[in-house]
């Protein structure tokens, strides 16, 4: 967050324990559109929209879960993994795990009837790819499937061990699904149906290359408009 605030080295981090708000411009047609630090570029159109930094402490995620179902007008979700820990289960586990319970709720959320609700795209921004144990983001992306899909498995065999057949599961035990009912593996290409649509990209909050660019760009496309 410090990094597209002030345009400039980000300073030191730690794993939040508030959520916290900037206000920031973003362009898809100004001379400096694809860099985050087009602030002072006078050329194109520009749009302010906040950027939201919920906790990231596993202890904290029900604060971010419910930031997330009070704001009606949430444009995308950025969602940042540490790719040069990824390959360690200790750390792939509750990253998963709290992967799962975001896309479950914009699941949700895109089924929810009553309401026309516009659809929320995700980002996953792969964070650290200047460090050597970096996974590159196509093994970020499979390395997360495999596990979202573990938890699924493990999240339907909890209710088949409760006594409960599959047969007998209504559609409310359905909707904890996630993604498409019934598969064996799970996608991220799965949550199109959802019309949710989920993108992995690499990048580095300290480093210039591969920098955060394409994240911005990301952003910015998805917030202009």
């Amino acid at each position: 967050m410090t990094l597209f605030e002030r345009g400039a080295n980000p300073s030191k981090t730690h794993t939040s324990q508030i959520a916290h708000s900037i206000e920031l411009n973003a362009s898809t047609d100004s001379a400096t559109k694809a860099s985050f630090r087009n602030y002072e570029d006078a050329t194109g159109t520009h749009t302010k929209f906040l950027l939201v930094d919920t906790p990231g402490h596993g202890k904290l995620r029900n604060v971010s879960m419910g930031k997330l179902a009070r704001t009606e007008k949430v444009k995308a979700v950025v969602f940042m993994v540490d790719a040069a820990a990824l390959g360690e289960q200790e750390t792939l586990a509750p990253t998963a795990a709290y992967l799962y319970d975001v896309l479950l709720f914009l699941q949700k959320r895109a089924s929810s009837k009553g309401k026309d609700k516009i659809s929320i795209p995700v980002l996953i921004a792969a964070n650290k790819m200047d460090l050597f144990t970096a996974l590159p983001a196509t093994m970020v992306k499979s390395h997360l499937e495999t596990e979202l899909s573990r938890i699924r498995a493990s999240k339907s065999k909890g209710l088949l061990d409760s006594g409960v057949g599959i047969d007998d599961i209504g559609s409310e035990e359905q909707d904890g699904w996630l993604g498409e009912y019934g598969s064996e593996k799970f996608t991220f290409q799965q949550m199109n149906e959802f019309d949710i649509d989920i993108d992995v990209l690499a990048g580095s909050v300290l480093t210039e290359e591969p920098g955060a660019d394409k994240w911005w760009w990301w952003i910015a496309q998805r917030v202009v408009g």
